[in-house]
């Protein structure tokens, strides 16, 4: 690749000019992990942590943080996101937790970084929540799993999603 979508003719930064392209019905679906102590993921599981319900607040958090990735990214596009969605599958065999993002909307660009970033802060909320009793939590493997949409079409990623337990 020769050109930076994101600089121009002088080598100034710039903001991708999306206004040529079509709206498409997009959606990315990203996932990562929070692993923990045994003892952290009991307490979430049975709603015993001291700051409230873990989950809840960090699937808030995960919303809240789709909708505002252009403030956090320089060169993301604000989007009009019609749908941001967060799940959480408990794995404890491995003591950790899937979290998955969901975003969709109709526009000219996608919304892979608003799924990325829903899952990373839905996992800082948990371990945010859940640090005074675990503080070597590890948020790991955070990525995208799926996109649709655009002129680049469909994306889905190779094995990344063996363990598909029920969400809670």
């Amino acid at each position: 690749m020769t050109e930076f979508t994101h600089l121009d003719n002088r080598g100034h930064v710039r903001m991708v000019d999306v206004g040529h392209k079509d709206q498409t019905m997009r959606t990315a679906v990203a996932q990562g992990f929070i692993t923990m102590q045994t003892d952290t993921l009991a307490r979430i599981t049975d709603e015993k942590v001291k700051k409230g319900n873990v989950l809840e607040t960090a699937r808030i958090a995960g919303i809240m943080a789709a909708k505002k990735t252009s403030d956090l990214i320089p060169m993301c596009h604000p989007l009009n996101i019609t749908h941001a969605g967060i799940e959480f599958f408990f794995e404890p065999d491995t003591s950790r937790i899937r979290i998955q993002a969901t975003v969709s909307l109709t526009g000219r660009t996608g919304v892979e970084m608003e799924a990325l970033t829903a899952v990373s802060v839905a996992g800082l909320t948990i371990y945010d929540m859940c640090k005074s009793y675990d503080k070597a939590m590890v948020l790991s493997q955070i990525c995208l799993i799926s996109k649709s949409g655009g002129k680049s079409g469909t994306w889905q990623a190779k094995d990344i999603c063996e363990n598909m337990n029920r969400p809670v």
